[in-house]
């Protein structure tokens, strides 16, 4: 269960990276990449937040990009049902 909620925590906060960051690019006409919303979200973590310690596991940022990527698809919000 920890897990889960650990996952939306970090759904959650990627949400927000992208609006912020996508707003920016909207209000200047920058173009951003994945990882700038990566790296709004790795800032904005407290320090002790979480990251898979297992080896060969996903890093945190892998985890946070595929995030990123899924919202700005869409593929996050389609039922899998």
């Amino acid at each position: 269960m920890i897990y889960q909620s650990l996952a939306e925590d970090l759904i959650a906060r990627t949400e927000r990276a992208v609006e912020q960051v996508a707003g920016l690019a909207a209000h200047t006409g920058i173009t951003f990449k994945v990882t700038d919303v990566v790296d709004a979200v790795e800032r904005d973590l407290p320090a002790a937040y979480p990251a898979p310690t297992a080896e060969g596991a996903l890093t945190r940022r892998d985890v946070i990009e595929s995030m990123a990527e899924d919202i700005l698809t869409g593929a996050i919000y389609e039922d899998h049902a």
